[in-house]
């Protein structure tokens, strides 16, 4: 038992039904682990909060085993070595990795990875230079494949993956329209990354229309992160060989009822239209290829981004359910610590 630090977790205790409550959760005081010979103890910096999570917390098959019962969640976490017994790593180093959500993780050296605080900030390796910009990189680029003049519809635009890939779109040349939540989100998106039309999804008195207007050539590539009746009045515009990027049905992860909505298939058959979901871990491989790009268009000052970020370990929880209310804008992370 380690006694030089005090370590605190969160626990998934109950499988939620709907929407997550606190009371599915727990938070609980434990020892850090001594560390053995190739391990180092990661101090918790900045701890990612994603809507994936929604699904690891049902008992249901998935591209992902369900979190267990009473044991520790997991996610993606920026961290810094306060101890070390490997010699990878040195007090000091700033690493990332799949840690626990607790205040301290003792890991084998191999399981983190270092980064590069010259490039960017910290933060940043859970963002842009993280699962959310190579998610986008890779889903648009590998599956939607814009090419220059075509029409990019991206929903949940402002979003931690739709942010990166509208503005990829706009490096390859094409015209993207973003769909957001909020006035304040569509009004970042057109002025701040230059997003060629926004519509408000809640405001918008009728959205089929909206998107007609939006794009009156039709749509080439949509990248779907929400699914429910904001995809469904997309298909109706979609142009002939359209690709469809899913990424994500953030609308369905708390319903209760079952997603139900009109049937795609003839409209996908009549355009010849390619649909294919995905997730990151497919490129595994080629992360370093996606990592050296997102890196060279942040330095080039190509691509922003955007954090919110909620304090304190003991808002996790809340962060985590604020992603299912649209609060952020950008990349939902939780600052844990300060740098040493």
């Amino acid at each position: 038992m380690n006694q030089q630090f005090k370590n605190k977790q969160i626990l998934l205790t109950s499988r939620p039904v709907g929407l997550p409550t606190e009371q599915n959760f727990e938070f609980k005081e434990i020892p850090v682990a001594n560390t053995q010979d190739g391990q180092v103890v990661v101090r918790t910096l900045y701890l990612s909060v994603d809507p994936y999570m929604r699904g690891r917390m049902s008992d249901a098959k998935s591209y992902i085993p369900p979190f267990q019962l009473n044991e520790v969640i997991a996610g993606g976490i920026v961290g810094e070595i306060v101890e070390s017994k490997s010699d990878l790593y040195k007090v000091g180093d700033k690493v990332i990795g799949m840690l626990g959500w607790q205040l301290y993780n003792t890991v084998d050296a191999k399981t983190v990875t270092k980064i590069d605080e010259s490039i960017a900030p910290v933060s940043a390796y859970l963002s842009v230079l993280g699962l959310t910009g190579l998610t986008a990189y890779f889903g648009l680029l590998d599956i939607g494949q814009p090419k220059e003049g075509e029409t990019v519809v991206v929903s949940g635009a402002a979003g931690s993956v739709g942010m990166f890939v509208g503005q990829i779109a706009k490096i390859k040349g094409a015209r993207v329209v973003g769909i957001a939540g909020t006035d304040a989100k569509c009004e970042y998106l057109k002025k701040e990354l230059g997003i060629d039309a926004v519509i408000n999804y809640k405001t918008a008195k009728n959205l089929g229309q909206a998107l007609e207007e939006a794009c009156p050539n039709g749509v080439d590539v949509y990248f779907d992160n929400v699914g429910g009746s904001i995809s469904d009045a997309v298909m109706n515009l979609l142009n002939d060989y359209a690709r469809i990027p899913l990424c994500g049905a953030i609308s369905s992860y708390n319903s209760t009822d079952g997603d139900m909505g009109p049937r795609i298939q003839t409209r996908l058959i009549k355009t010849r239209s390619l649909i294919k979901g995905f997730v990151l871990s497919d490129y595994s491989a080629r992360q370093s290829e996606g990592l050296q790009e997102l890196g060279k268009w942040l330095t080039e000052g190509k691509l922003k981004y955007e954090e919110t970020i909620v304090d304190g370990f003991d808002n996790v929880i809340e962060a985590f359910l604020q992603l299912f209310q649209g609060a952020n804008l950008g990349k939902m992370l939780v600052k844990v610590s300060d740098s040493e």
